[in-house]
């Protein structure tokens, strides 16, 4: 987790996932900010090699925080009816976010698993609601948090396991600078989080090193 500002107020993971659909990123805004903060940091931003920057910038949020526009329950509409009571497991799911205190990213790799209620969705589902959810300003323990969520309630699982392992900018280009770090934050709910037993085998499989 990156630095939190004294006056920083939490958000829950229902709050985050609220969507203005009408809603679209001002570019000519945000080009507007960065050829500012070129000038504030002594740079002429009307040099060569400069004069487009502000504009690669706006294109680059809009595709960065396209997120905020959709809703990553979509992904879980379609699901499949069956008689499957056992753990499903997806694993090694690479995300790209952005650190909300910073705007620096953090990159890592997702595990989640579900116990089945008698829906299934598609494997990639699950991986779109990671991107989806990945695709805004966020902090990486809310982010946990609200794809534990939105597969616990989208799917009325039994329970669902969260696991994320993500390296931060923030931790490793400035302040402390510490490469190699890694952050682990994990959501239970459910029979994963009553039951030692499923917890255990949930996080035995999900973090077990592959063979290959």
């Amino acid at each position: 987790m990156c630095e939190k500002s004294d006056h920083s107020t939490s958000v829950s993971s229902t709050e985050a996932l609220a969507i203005d659909k009408n809603f679209h990123v001002d570019q000519p805004r945000i080009e507007r900010a960065v050829r500012e903060i070129l000038l504030a940091i002594g740079e002429n931003p009307d040099r060569e090699g400069l004069i487009e920057t502000p504009q690669r910038v706006a294109r680059m949020y809009a595709e960065l925080f396209q997120g905020l526009n959709h809703d990553p329950a979509r992904h879980l509409q379609k699901f499949f009816t069956e008689k499957y009571d056992s753990m499903v497991i997806v694993k090694d799911i690479e995300f790209h976010s952005m650190c909300e205190h910073h705007l620096l990213p953090f990159t890592g790799k997702a595990h989640i698993g579900y116990l089945p209620q008698g829906k299934v969705v598609g494997l990639s589902k699950i991986a779109r609601v990671v991107e989806t959810v990945a695709r805004r300003p966020q902090l990486q323990e809310r982010m946990t948090e609200m794809i534990a969520d939105l597969l616990m309630n989208e799917l009325n699982a039994l329970g669902v396991g969260v696991v994320l392992e993500a390296t931060h900018a923030c931790m490793t280009l400035r302040g402390i600078r510490k490469p190699g770090s890694y952050c682990v934050t994990s959501a239970m709910k459910g029979s994963f989080r009553a039951n030692a037993s499923t917890r255990a085998e949930f996080l035995n499989l999900a973090l077990r090193q592959s063979n290959n």
